[in-house]
C-alpha cells in the first residue's frame, strides 16, 4: 500500500489502527472529544471517545480496526481546532511491566508492524499537564533505549535527525508509567513539533507576552516560504485592540506599516519605529484611514460572536484582504461556540463571492481562545 501526504512523502506499508489519540490543552478534553467524534462520524469512521478530565488527551477508540490510509485521508489534523497533535494508534498496552517495558513494546510492534514498516523518527511523549511533569522526565530518559531498541530491530532508520519529527514517526505516548499507546503520525497530517507544542522565545523588547500568540499563528498558518510575501515593507495592517502592542510588535518586526487602534497607551519603542500610526478609538467603530489594508489582526476581549461579525464585516466590505484574530471562548460549549462562529463567517464570505481559505487552532500560547486565519485567494 502506498500512502502519500500533501508534502509528497510516499510511504509503503500496511497498518491497522485501533484508534486515534489527540493531545490537547488540559481542561479541553470534552471539546476535543466532541470535535473528533463529529469528524469521524462525518466520514463514517465509527467509535467512541474516552475522556478523562484534565489529562491533556483524548483517545477515540474504533469499533473495528481501520486502515491507516482511510483514516489519514478522512481525518485531517489541520482541520481540528482543539488538537495539538494527532497520532494513529495501533496498540494500547494498559499494564506495562515497569521492570521490562521494552519486551511488551517489542511484542506489540512485532504483532502489528509489517516487514515493510520503518519509521524515520521516534518520540516518547506524555501529556502536557501539571501531573505530567515528572512523567515527562521519565519519557526523556526512556527515549534513548526505546530508539536503540527500534533501530536494532529495523523499525527505525539508523541515522539520526536534527528534528524530532521527520517523515513517518513512531510515537510512544505514556498515560502513566505502566500504560502506553503506540502509534504513528504521517508527514502533512500532524503537528511538526514534539508533543504538538510550539515553544517560542519571548522577545526581550516586546511589550507583552501576547506577542507569542501572533508569532505562533503566523508560523502555524503561513508556510515559511510564503511569509515574506504576506509580511513585508509593502504591506499594511490594522491592529484592533492593540494596546500595549504585542501583536503590533510582530507586524512591525516584519516591516509592516500598522494602524494601532485602542484607547490605551502603546509602547513607546514601537511608536519610535515610525511604522505605527496610533488612533485612540473604539475597535468596533473604527474604519481604515487609507481605504483598505492587507491585514486585519485582533485580540480584543469580547464576545466571540461579536468579534466574528466584526471580522466578517471588514472582509466583506473589502477593508482588509486577510485576517488573523482570536475568538475568546465561553467556559462551556466551546466547540459549539466555535462551530457557530465558523458557520456564520463562512456563509457570509461565500455569499459575498469571496474566495478564501479558513484555518483555526487552539494554539499552545492561547488560553481560552481559538485563533482564526482567513486568507483571500483572489
Amino acid at each position: 500500500m502506498t500512502i502519500s501526504s500533501p508534502q509528497h512523502h510516499v510511504i509503503e506499508f500496511n497498518l491497522s489502527l485501533c484508534g486515534l489519540l489527540c493531545y490537547c490543552r488540559s481542561g479541553y478534553e470534552a471539546n476535543m472529544a466532541q470535535e473528533i467524534e463529529a469528524i469521524c462520524a462525518l466520514h463514517q469512521i465509527f467509535g467512541f471517545a474516552k475522556v478523562l478530565p484534565h489529562t491533556g488527551f483524548v483517545y477515540f477508540a474504533f469499533y473495528s480496526p481501520e486502515n491507516i490510509q482511510r483514516v489519514n485521508e478522512a481525518v485531517r489534523f489541520d482541520e481540528l481546532m482543539f488538537a495539538r497533535q494527532m497520532i494513529g494508534v495501533f496498540a494500547h498496552i494498559p499494564n506495562l511491566n515497569r521492570n521490562d517495558r521494552l519486551t511488551q513494546i517489542h511484542e506489540a510492534c512485532d504483532t502489528h508492524l509489517s516487514k515493510e514498516f520503518m519509521a524515520q523518527t521516534a518520540v516518547v511523549e506524555s501529556a502536557d499537564t501539571e501531573d505530567g511533569k515528572e512523567l515527562a522526565k521519565f519519557c526523556r530518559k526512556f527515549s534513548v533505549p526505546f530508539r536503540q531498541h527500534l533501530r536494532s530491530h529495523q523499525w527505525l532508520v539508523q541515522r539520526k535527525t536534527k528534528q524530532a519529527l521527520v517523515g513517518m514517526t513512531l510515537h510512544a505516548f505514556f498515560e502513566h508509567g505502566s500504560c502506553i499507546h503506540l502509534g504513528v503520525s504521517l508527514p502533512g497530517n500532524r503537528s511538526v513539533h514534539e508533543n504538538g507544542i510550539y515553544r517560542l522565545k519571548f522577545p526581550s523588547d516586546a511589550p507583552s507576552r501576547s506577542t507569542l500568540k501572533l508569532e505562533e499563528a503566523i508560523q502555524t498558518f503561513i508556510p515559511k516560504a510564503e511569509q515574506q510575501h504576506y509580511f513585508n515593507g509593502d504591506v499594511s495592517a490594522v491592529d484592533l485592540g492593540a494596546c500595549p502592542g504585542g501583536w503590533t510588535y510582530q507586524l512591525v518586526s516584519r516591516g509592516v506599516q500598522v494602524e494601532a487602534i485602542d484607547n490605551g497607551a502603546m509602547d513607546d519603542k514601537l511608536m519610535a519605529t515610525g511604522l505605527v500610526d496610533y488612533f485612540a478609538a473604539d475597535g468596533f467603530k473604527y474604519q481604515p484611514q487609507y481605504g483598505k489594508v492587507n491585514w486585519l489582526v485582533c485580540d480584543m476581549i469580547e464576545q466571540p460572536d461579536r468579534v466574528a461579525q466584526l471580522m466578517t464585516q471588514w472582509l466583506v466590505k473589502g477593508w482588509a484582504q486577510h485576517a488573523i484574530f482570536n475568538l475568546k471562548l465561553p467556559m462551556k460549549q466551546r466547540f459549539v461556540a466555535m462551530n457557530e462562529a465558523k458557520t456564520n463567517i463562512i456563509s457570509q464570505l461565500k455569499a459575498a463571492g469571496i474566495n478564501f481559505s479558513w484555518q483555526a487552532k487552539h494554539l499552545y500560547h492561547n488560553r481560552d481562545e481559538v485563533t482564526v486565519c482567513i486568507l483571500r485567494n483572489d
